[in-house]
């Protein structure tokens, strides 16, 4: 850039719901504090403990309606009955400023942030097994057993598309998959630094 900063690089984790994305994405800004998170919009309401702006930012549907009229995301899609949104404006002015960012999202927003953002790092984290998963999603105990399987169809769905993604990681041991996101992510800052 003519400015003298470098532009930031975007980290996509994505990955079946269960698997871990959130937990991993909090140890990596752990260790590269200076890193951006993009936390998503939704519409579906929090679980408990979730704080808006924190997990996610918590709109309704009309306000999220609205920003898809104003182009205001970066990639959105209706998941699960909800809709979940990446903010434009954070990315871009992130990754002008210099800054690395990290997100996770589902796979159908991987698709459509790659594309507008090349240089975009995508990482797939996957489940040991859709046995594992189904036990890590009901031990969560905040889904009915509907929304379970509902989960456990769109991960097997998911996890056909893995093969798109230059990275996979899959989280069996929690540590290994730390160290693994990691070596990855430490591959790519190198590059510019």
């Amino acid at each position: 850039m003519e400015s003298g900063v470098n532009k930031g690089r975007l980290f996509i984790v994505s990955g079946p719901s269960g698997t871990g994305k959130t937990t991993l994405c909090s140890a990596i800004l752990s260790r590269f504090p200076d890193m951006l998170y993009s936390v998503s919009y939704t519409t579906r309401k929090p679980r408990t403990g979730e704080q808006s702006g924190i997990d996610y930012h918590f709109i309704n549907k009309e306000e999220f309606k609205d920003k898809i009229e104003h182009g205001k995301w970066a990639e959105w899609a209706e998941v699960h009955g909800n809709y979940y949104g990446t903010s434009a404006v954070l990315i871009d002015q992130g990754l002008d400023s210099g800054r690395d960012i990290i997100l996770d999202i589902d796979v159908q927003g991987t698709i459509r942030l790659v594309e507008r953002y090349p240089d975009s790092v995508a990482i797939f984290v996957m489940p040991p097994s859709i046995e594992e998963l189904k036990r890590r999603l009901e031990l969560r105990n905040t889904d009915s057993d509907e929304v379970i399987a509902r989960r456990l169809e769109n991960a097997k769905m998911e996890m056909a598309k893995k093969d798109i993604y230059p990275h996979l990681i899959i989280n069996d041991q929690l540590p290994d998959a730390i160290e693994q996101l990691t070596a990855v992510i430490k591959n790519y800052r190198s590059d510019d630094q």
